[in-house]
């Protein structure tokens, strides 16, 4: 796959190359100083790769990206900008099997709207499949690679375990002539599935399990969604990873720290191969003598508390209908945060935060709560919206009067504007803000007191109308028309509370999300069924909620704070001008931390 702009790159030019290929300039960015930038910079210092920063982001198409994966975007797309350098996606599509194109698509829409472009066109490594294929047959002709025809199950066996060395397989002698013969057969589909493999030949007895002699190459027929049925034989992660990094000149390949046991095998396969030929295949500019092999470089991967993040559970969660889909709203993934409220400026944020490191932790959720509510804080418009409807008919004020009441749509940001709100006689608060018999501080309506409507005016409860259950219908109020943004003198007002005009008012259907889990770590290792750990109060329906009419024509997707209730928006999918639906990104403050004390 030719593409020069991945290492055409001069180092003193101010700029970046987005993924039309048009130039940004003044992308310089800075990013949080970490380990990674350490050795960034010192190969800079020292012309290793000739002044060239070359990332990549390598996402397997078998499920949908998550948070942990807005970390690795983060880090791989910020340090290339950092640099005047350039970041890939590549797609290492090598088991087609778990794979698909709705992934394919999510992905790329979740790197786009987290506000990052890929350098030149996308990359699969499906596209390598030719030379993947050359230079295995490469190891094999030099007696660096050979054909086994043990069982999975028996190879498994043969491997041994940490503590005990491996047994060489029966066929790990094999002339070289006869593991091409097998070799080429096998990508002729001669042969069912798991009859035979391809390993590579290292050390069955080394201490790293990885380098016992690792299968390079399966039998699989199977569709591809790239390559359609060309090919029956699929290259395993770690041998088209490291030759994929080469040939795109890759200068950093970072990854999480579980492949840190995995780096001396993807050293082995670069430093076996023929240098010569490897950067014949790539797209380097520069001259054999100065070409560098990728060097990869481990950091400590994202997790979360009251979160599981391996794709397999989730897959779980949304095969086994748990979820809705892998972009519910109480999803980690990128989709589902996306769904449910969140910015791309706040899980950059977060990213930031959370920093790079080499040491394993669980960071709080918490955190990435206050990243969303510090940015809506600034960025959501005001409004109002009542959840649990409680009429309240204002006996003074005069029948079939309507008045336009201008209210503020952020407290700070004037350049928001203004809406307009209809104040009429009959309104609607939230039924928790009164209480016939009101607790010990309690500072809103009951019998006989008083309180702002934000916004409006002082009212006063005179009677309350209940049903036959005795629970109260109908506040019957009186207002004081002196009291429009006026605070009465000497007078003793319980607090301010919302509300929105009855008749004016939109039905509204408001979906209360909140943690997935009400266990801290539901991915303990255990042994026992995470599922087990499910908030069976994590989604709530709230249906005839009234909300104020300025939101009949919110957009999707659009946020809001709903004043006194958090922070809501409007759902990108099931959300119409006739059915509004809200999803509450987060609450006004972190209620967990209660619960949890």
């Amino acid at each position: 796959m030719k593409s020069p702009d991945s290492v055409t790159t001069n180092n003193a030019a101010n700029s970046i190359v987005n993924k039309n290929g048009e130039a940004n300039a003044g992308a310089t960015a800075s990013v949080p100083s970490n380990f990674i930038r350490h050795i960034i910079e010192q190969d800079l210092q020292t012309g290793k790769h000739n002044g060239r920063v070359q990332t990549r982001f390598p996402p397997e198409p078998n499920g949908y990206l998550h948070i942990g994966h807005a970390k690795s975007i983060c880090l791989n797309f910020g340090v290339a900008k950092a640099y005047n350098g350039f970041c890939n996606l590549r797609f290492d599509d090598t088991n087609p099997e778990k794979e698909s194109q709705e992934f394919i698509n999510a992905i790329k829409a979740d790197i786009e709207w987290l506000g990052f472009h890929w350098s030149g066109e996308i990359r699969y490594a499906s596209a390598y499949f030719d030379a993947l294929y050359e230079f295995a047959l490469q190891l094999v002709r030099a007696g660096k690679a050979y054909v086994c025809s043990l069982s999975p199950e028996q190879a498994r066996e043969y491997r041994g375990t940490l503590t005990a060395p491996g047994t060489p397989s029966p066929y790990r002698n094999r002339s070289a002539e006869e593991n091409v013969d097998l070799f080429t057969r096998m990508a002729a589909g001669e042969f069912a599935d798991g009859v035979h493999s391809l390993r590579a030949k290292i050390d069955m007895a080394s201490p790293n399990i990885n380098m016992r002699d690792p299968v390079i190459y399966r039998i699989r027929h199977i569709h591809h969604h790239q390559t359609g049925d060309k090919w029956p034989i699929y290259p395993m992660y770690d041998y088209a990873h490291c030759i994929s990094d080469a040939m795109e000149c890759i200068t950093h390949s970072l990854c999480t720290l579980e492949f840190e046991d995995h780096r001396p095998l993807y050293d082995w396969i670069l430093q076996n191969l023929d240098i010569t030929t490897l950067h014949s295949a790539s797209d380097s500019k520069d001259g054999v003598e100065s070409y560098v092999l990728p060097r990869q470089i481990e950091f400590a991967r994202l997790n979360i508390n009251y979160t599981v993040m391996s794709k397999r559970k989730l897959k779980e969660l949304v095969v086994q209908g748990y979820v809705n889909r892998w972009d519910d709203p109480r999803m980690p993934t990128l989709s589902g945060l996306r769904r449910r409220g969140f910015t791309p400026a706040s899980i950059r944020n977060f990213c930031d935060r959370v920093g790079i490191t080499r040491s394993e932790g669980v960071v709080d959720l918490g955190m990435l709560e206050h990243s969303i509510r510090d940015d809506l804080d600034r960025s959501a418009p005001r409004a109002m919206c009542v959840l649990s409807p409680l009429k309240v008919i204002l006996t003074n004020y005069p029948e079939n009067s309507v008045e336009l009441l201008e209210l503020s749509c952020h407290p700070k940001e004037e350049a928001m504007g203004k809406r307009e709100l209809p104040f009429a006689r009959e309104l609607f608060i939230d039924a928790s803000d009164f209480e016939e018999i009101p607790p010990p501080q309690y500072k809103r309506l009951t019998v006989g007191t008083e309180v702002r409507l934000r916004g409006a005016y002082v009212i006063r409860c005179d009677q309350v109308i209940k049903d036959a259950d005795g629970k109260p219908v109908e506040l019957l109020c009186s207002y004081d028309p002196a009291t429009l943004g006026l605070n009465p003198q000497g007078r003793k007002v319980q607090g301010v509370i919302h509300w929105v005009p009855a008749q004016q008012a939109i039905d509204v259907e408001v979906r209360i999300y909140d943690r997935l889990f009400n266990k801290e770590n539901p991915d303990d290792k255990s042994g026992s069924d995470y599922k087990k750990c499910l908030n069976t109060e994590s989604l709530v329906t709230l249906t005839g909620c009234k909300a104020e009419p300025s939101l009949r024509k919110a957009l999707p997707e659009a946020s809001f704070q709903f004043e006194r209730e958090g922070y809501f928006c409007v759902d990108r999918y099931d959300s119409t001008p006739e059915k509004m639906v809200f999803n509450r990104t987060v609450t006004l403050r972190d209620s967990w931390a209660k619960i949890s004390s």
